[in-house]
């Protein structure tokens, strides 16, 4: 078994992904040669989630810029997905220079001093343009001074069979000295995308909270045509990107939301076992906390199904 660090590792979408040993959509994701050994997050609540489906692992709850090295495991991977608030397309009026965007260096500097085989960064697909690419030269540069070949591909997760278009940058790189140039795997579903249907499985539900107020859809019809609108799902396509906003989704934004009844003007927003299920988490896999901290941790993950398949093609280097 290969041992790992997570660090970012929130409620544990990469964790998920990189042991296997799960099902969605009715088909199996066999066991991958990864022990997670060690997880951190700045976010307790996150961690309670991650504490719920991960037990073997050390859990530490801190600020990675106060964590020193030598305080974490040697390893064989790290694994992380930098803070991307700052990167985002969603909200680019975000400071790019801010203390957030720059915590990729302290996952460097984790690497640099750790020197695992191979590493695993994940990012929004915003970071590669944004100030025409000039950030991304940045980090990229550094961790090839780190002492790593480096490999990168903006992903679409509805491309590896997860029911959502959510696009993101996945960067691999593997230790100078192993010789290896990472390619990434080939799309199982390109072309052939999951539907919403596998996570809406009752389009109408019981719970009233879910719906929106009659006066929030009048809000929405009577707004200037040039505003943004809800963006109601069909469910034989993959949904829209889910957001760390789920709990407070509205009809006049890009949030993705659901049209139970057009003649009733009915309106709802996911679950969070729909949303979980839109981010290709298995149905074992539990929250802890309120539900508006399950959206938050749902909306922040990365997809485990995609990250599998990244991961089973690490193996098969690592293994080679």
């Amino acid at each position: 078994m290969y041992k790992v660090v997570s660090l970012f590792a929130g409620c544990g979408g990469c964790d998920q992904g990189i042991t296997g040993d799960f099902v969605f959509n009715q088909k199996r994701y066999e066991r991958l040669p990864f022990e997670l050994t060690y997880a951190m997050d700045i976010d307790q609540k996150a961690l309670n989630t991650h504490m719920l489906n991960f037990r073997d692992s050390i859990i530490k709850c801190a600020d990675v810029c106060d964590v020193e090295s030598s305080e974490i495991p040697d390893c064989d991977v790290i694994i992380g997905g930098f803070p991307c608030q700052s990167f985002s397309t969603v909200n680019p009026t975000k400071d790019p220079f801010d203390e957030r965007a720059n915590l990729y260096k302290q996952m460097v500097r984790i690497v640099k001093d750790k020197q695992p085989q191979v590493f695993i960064a994940e990012n929004v697909k915003g970071l590669m343009t944004l100030h025409k690419g000039e950030i991304f030269k940045r980090i990229y540069k550094a961790f090839e001074d780190a002492g790593y070949t480096l490999s990168y591909r903006l992903l679409n997760a509805a491309d590896y069979g997860v029911p959502q278009k959510r696009e993101r940058m996945i960067m691999v790189g593997f230790r100078n000295d192993l010789g290896i140039k990472f390619e990434f795997p080939e799309e199982t579903n390109k072309n052939n995308w999951v539907p919403l249907s596998v996570a809406v499985q009752k389009l109408a539900i019981d719970e009233q909270k879910y719906y929106f107020s009659k006066r929030a859809v009048l809000g929405m019809k009577n707004a200037k045509p040039n505003m943004k609108r809800g963006l109601w799902q069909h469910l034989d396509e993959p949904c829209l990107t889910v957001t760390s906003h789920l709990a407070k989704v509205s009809l006049n934004s890009r949030d993705p939301v659901l049209l139970v009844d057009p003649e009733k003007e009915l309106y709802r927003r996911f679950t969070p076992r729909e949303a979980a299920r839109i981010q290709s988490f298995p149905d074992e896999f539990n929250f802890a906390g309120s539900e508006t901290d399950a959206y938050r941790q749902i909306g922040n993950a990365v997809p485990p199904v995609m990250f599998w398949h990244v991961t089973k093609k690490v193996a098969d280097y690592l293994e080679k």
